[in-house]
């Protein structure tokens, strides 16, 4: 019977996806709203980059890494939206072999260059709160510059390892991605050859895109709240809290959303309640950053006030 499946089998030069609902009085309004959320993105991202390029006293690793997380969150909404976007206008969302593998693979990118650039900020917090007199010392331009790029190599690489596994991949007949985006375990779930390979690369790469960052991001507070509670004033430990906050709100979003779609048991988990979920990692939280990190921060509140003056006096 293998062999009889494995000459019979057409191999599929296009998917279709499947979209995240397939509910015709839903079509119309999801695509005002996601739209909505695209241009929120867009603009939220945009502004924060062009902030702390303009403003020169955001010119800290803080908000360098802030800038980063925003071109992140930037491109990951720009490979996933537009064409989540085409599905809720169009009977039949086509993307063809090669499309669906570049999406895949600049989707991993980003998203694993969002784990890590998460785990880079805790540390940063933990330098500032637990050591502030070393802090600009130990937190150089060079040393921020090599964990930048390190997180993008380390999105590269990741990205790299799982879509040159997908491709060996054989794919027949089936050709429905039961998700918005070409993810995958959707296109995992469609092989008619051996996905073994997969499976050990998504479990080791797992481990060190998911395990490390959270580990580095969890010693850190551990550090920074035992830091906070030595802090004898309240005003102080309100302070010192305070710039924690909005990464706090970013780290539970992201790492919560992801772990609601991952972390079910398979007799509760179905696609459908996943592509629910990954909506919050892949399309919301792209949109909360930048309005976390600027209604909840006096510094970038002071810069956007001081370009607008600029721009009243011009």
């Amino acid at each position: 019977m293998g062999k009889m499946a494995a000459g019979n089998h057409s191999l599929v030069t296009e998917f279709i996806l499947a979209g995240l609902t397939e509910h015709p009085g839903l079509q119309l309004p999801l695509f005002f709203l996601f739209l909505g959320i695209y241009v929120v993105t867009l603009v939220g991202n945009l502004v924060m980059i062009t902030l702390i390029g303009l403003s020169s006293h955001l010119h800290t690793p803080m908000y360098y890494f802030l800038c980063s997380l925003s071109f992140i969150d930037l491109c990951q909404s720009t490979v996933i939206t537009p064409k989540m976007l085409v599905s809720f206008v169009t009977e039949k969302n086509t993307i063809s072999y090669p499309a669906c593998m570049s999406q895949l693979f600049f989707f991993l990118v980003f998203v694993i260059s969002e784990s890590h650039m998460l785990a880079v900020m805790a540390y940063d917090r933990y330098v500032a709160i637990c050591n502030p007199l070393l802090y600009k010392v130990t937190m150089s331009y060079q040393l921020c510059s090599c964990m930048v790029v390190g997180v993008y190599i380390m999105g590269l690489t990741g990205a790299t390892a799982h879509t040159g596994c997908i491709l060996r991949v054989l794919f027949c007949k089936a050709d429905v991605i039961n998700h918005y985006l070409c993810d995958l375990f959707p296109l995992l779930e469609l092989s008619c050859s051996s996905t073994y390979i997969n499976e050990v690369v998504v479990l080791c790469f797992s481990a060190f895109n998911i395990l490390i960052p959270i580990l580095t991001i969890l010693g850190s507070y551990i550090f920074i709240i035992s830091s906070i509670l030595h802090i004898r004033s309240m005003e102080g430990r309100s302070k010192a809290f305070s710039t924690c906050s909005s990464h706090i709100s970013a780290v539970a979003i992201f790492y919560g959303s992801a772990a609601f779609m991952y972390l079910q048991p398979s007799s509760v988990s179905s696609m459908d309640h996943g592509k629910v979920s990954s909506v919050f990692y892949t399309i919301i939280v792209p949109m909360l950053n930048p309005l976390i990190y600027s209604l909840r921060n006096k510094d970038v509140k002071i810069a956007f006030n001081k370009i607008l003056e600029k721009r009243s006096f011009l």
